[in-house]
């Protein structure tokens, strides 16, 4: 049949089961804007205010989900709005495509209105960008963008598509989706070599990543753990792959983790990495990180190995194949003195964070959240304070609960992420867990989240300044606060009602119980401003660079 460029792409989106695109409309992309109109009864756009929070919602819709997240733009400015959320999605592995407009073929060049070489602007943050100058290549390089989103170590494609192709007529013929194709164990032998670490070890670990999560293989992976008995310590983008509740999970581990897992850590004699790529808010200095260890590296992505910390030995392929070929044959292990030893830790690591204090403590909001939540609701987060409170006090039972920038570290992340959760399954329940600062870099998405009637429960830990930045500043620049106190007098209950949601505020730690009840029962959208100290601080902190051995506990 025949088919216009904008057609085709409808079509290839239906192809692959795609029932959501996230996105904003503009000259260049008119044509397919205007074929999603005949198609608006199979394929539901959701309008942004921004293009950023296009990007972050596909993202968000993504990881919650893990299908392939989608969003629309126009050139120019349309296209080089999303390069942020395209970063985000590339280092967290998030697989998303995104579908550019541009200018005329015979435009293009000529820096023509509105024109972008978005395609290399983003290819070292893609796993592939195309202009597609042709329609009759068009389907291939639609199918392609979204097999190759899912295959191996999964991230972001981007295809930009001229405004005269998507208007040109060409044959399509319907074709079913590529198969994601099996990645087979590379080095099969060193399987036995890492039982063999495994059976002689005494006190091993697991460092688990969101590798585990990315391959769905959180069901393998807690079997593995039962089975050689070993202390689980997540990374940020790990956490939910193992439940919080279960004896060997541990929680975060890096930078702002417990006391335990920093000792987990330096006291261990194996240290077994799945799906983790020991950055630098893990391993702070990587020559000394397990120096006392053996190391071992389960991973899909060759690149990540040696990397950034040497290991003994690597298993290289799909994470979920690699757990199962190291059960087989392996014998039950107990490590019931070692996992003692790590219950001691935990009692030292105690922290007495309930004071009297005259602003909101964080920590009880968090542990109030815990109550009221359910295990299958998400938590989406922005980067800053909160988000390390978060990863220390918030309980995840299960995988592709927790959303959230880790690599890059992207204020103004979550606000997209959780329209795009939400949109993805509207009969959870969605938290935002935002701070002011982040908070104020996309809170224009709050008429999304209107406009939709998208029920996020949008909780901003309110402290008026910096706070991620102003701690550091405190730590390491002799407390010289530059910047880190904007002064603003932004009134969150205020303007969330001038976007038509409600707005409560919690001032005491008496009312945060009843506040918080009351916004999940609304059953819409809603901002919660919890009024929390400046000098609130994220703790224990282990110092950039050092280890535990420098842990900081007061400030």
């Amino acid at each position: 049949m025949k088919l216009t460029g904008a057609e085709i792409i409808c079509e290839c989106l239906l192809e692959q089961g795609v029932d959501t695109i996230f996105g904003y409309p503009g000259g260049a992309a008119l044509n397919t804007y205007d074929a999603l109109y005949k198609y608006s009864d199979r394929i539901k756009h959701i309008l942004t205010a921004h293009e950023q929070g296009a990007s972050h919602a596909a993202d968000g819709y993504a990881r919650a989900t893990g299908k392939t997240g989608v969003v629309f733009t126009t050139s120019g400015p349309g296209a080089t709005n999303i390069v942020t959320g395209i970063a985000t999605a590339n280092i967290d592995s998030i697989p998303i495509v995104a579908i550019t407009g541009n200018v005329n073929t015979d435009q293009l060049g000529r820096d023509s209105f509105q024109e972008v070489d978005i395609v290399n602007i983003v290819k070292p943050i893609t796993k592939s960008s195309r202009l597609v100058t042709k329609v009759e290549d068009l389907a291939d390089a639609i199918r392609e963008a979204f097999a190759l989103a899912q295959q191996g170590r999964k991230g972001p494609v981007l295809v930009d598509v001229p405004k005269d192709v998507t208007a040109a007529v060409t044959e399509f013929t319907p074709a079913s989706p590529k198969r994601r194709e099996m990645i087979e164990i590379k080095n099969p032998e060193a399987v036995i070599k890492v039982q063999k670490l495994i059976t002689e070890a005494k006190k091993p670990m697991i460092y688990a990543g969101g590798g585990i999560i990315s391959a769905d293989a959180s069901e393998e992976f807690i079997k593995f753990a039962e089975l050689i008995d070993a202390p689980v310590c997540c990374s940020l983008m790990g956490l939910g792959c193992i439940p919080a509740s279960h004896p060997l999970c541990m929680g975060n581990i890096g930078m702002h983790g417990g006391y335990e897992t920093g000792m987990i850590t330096a006291e261990c004699d194996l240290i077994i990495s799945c799906g983790a790529r020991f950055s630098d808010r893990v391993a702070g200095d990587r020559e000394k990180f397990g120096e006392q260890a053996k190391i071992v590296q389960l991973e899909i992505d060759k690149k990540e190995i040696n990397k950034n910390v040497k290991v003994d030995e690597y298993i290289l392929g799909d994470i979920e194949d690699i757990l199962i070929a190291l059960t087989i044959g392996l014998e039950q292990q107990n490590h019931k003195p070692w996992l003692e030893k790590i219950e001691e830790w935990k009692r030292q690591g105690e922290n007495n964070d309930n004071v009297e204090s005259d602003f909101v403590l964080p920590q009880e909001v968090l542990r109030t959240i815990n109550e009221i939540k359910s295990d299958s609701d998400i938590i989406a987060t922005d980067v800053g304070q909160h988000q390390m409170w978060v990863a220390q006090y918030s309980k995840f039972e299960n995988s592709r609960t927790l959303l959230t920038s880790g690599g890059m570290g992207t204020m103004g992340y979550g606000m997209g992420a959780a329209i795009g959760a939400q949109t993805a399954f509207p009969d959870k329940r969605v938290i935002l867990i935002t701070g002011d600062g982040s908070f104020h870099m996309n809170l224009n998405e709050l008429v999304t989240m209107k406009s939709y009637n998208l029920p996020v429960v949008v909780v901003v830990m309110n402290n008026t300044v910096l706070g991620m930045v102003r701690q550091w500043q405190k730590l390491f620049y002799g407390s010289r606060f530059s910047q880190t106190d904007p002064h603003r007098a932004t009134d969150f209950v205020k303007l969330a009602q001038a976007f038509g949601i409600d707005g409560l505020r919690i001032t005491k730690n008496d009312e945060i119980k009843s506040v918080l009840r009351q916004a999940f029962d609304m059953k819409k959208p809603v901002v919660v401003d919890c009024a929390i100290s400046p000098d609130d601080n994220v703790l224990p902190m282990i110092p950039p660079g050092k280890t535990i051995n420098e842990l900081i506990t007061e400030m």
